[in-house]
């Protein structure tokens, strides 16, 4: 189909489960995708429940009938060391959109969704996880505000991850402690388990997720 074409047909999104046939469609997509470019699948845990309201949302974008688009958030755990200082965050998972309808701006229209739907469920930072062989996610990420925070979640330790978030309530003080400040008294460093260490079962180096 051509971009004239494919511009005559409407783009739409729609709230869906995460378990939803078209969804589950577009996750395998982008899972072969993750195992081209970084040889294997995005493994960290994902749970259907946490993109149900209020924990989180899950859309898939139509062209005309065609799940061609997708993206969701989940909200992180107040108590979370690693995301304490983005108090209430959430993080962006499986964004994603199909071969042939790149370049047409839907993965903005869903980015732009999402953000939408997260602050209008009280989110005040929207985190997510992209990677270094991703530089259209990341160029995407960056010219919609995003900006490098300290690591957090299951590739936290991934030498190919990239973690990267955005205040939607800009022009306000964080709740907690910026990613480019020091951490509170008594805290440890931003984005660092208390130890100081590794956390347990996490590979240095894998492939992140969150395109």
């Amino acid at each position: 189909m051509s971009l004239a074409a494919s511009r005559a047909i409407p783009f739409s999104i729609q709230e869906v489960g995460y378990d939803h046939p078209d969804a589950q469609r577009l996750i395998a997509e982008v899972q072969a995708e993750y195992v081209k470019r970084y040889g294997g699948p995005d493994v960290s845990p994902v749970d259907v429940l946490q993109f149900q309201p209020p924990l989180g949302r899950f859309a898939v974008g139509y062209l005309d009938t065609e799940p061609v688009a997708m993206g969701g958030w989940r909200r992180h755990d107040d108590a979370d060391p690693q995301t304490s200082w983005a108090v209430p965050a959430a993080e962006v998972k499986r964004m994603y959109v199909t071969d042939t309808a790149r370049g047409r701006g839907y993965a903005r229209a869903v980015l732009a969704y999402l953000e939408d739907s997260a602050r209008s469920a009280g989110v005040r930072w929207l985190l997510l996880e992209t990677g270094r062989v991703q530089p259209e996610a990341l160029a995407l990420y960056e010219s919609s505000g995003y900006q490098r925070v300290p690591p957090f979640g299951y590739y936290a330790e991934g030498k190919l991850a990239i973690h990267l978030g955005k205040d939607l309530l800009a022009g306000q003080p964080p709740t907690g402690q910026p990613p480019t400040g020091q951490p509170p008294t008594g805290q440890p460093p931003t984005g660092q388990p208390p130890t100081g260490q590794p956390i347990a079962g996490r590979p240095a180096d894998v492939q992140p997720s969150g395109e």
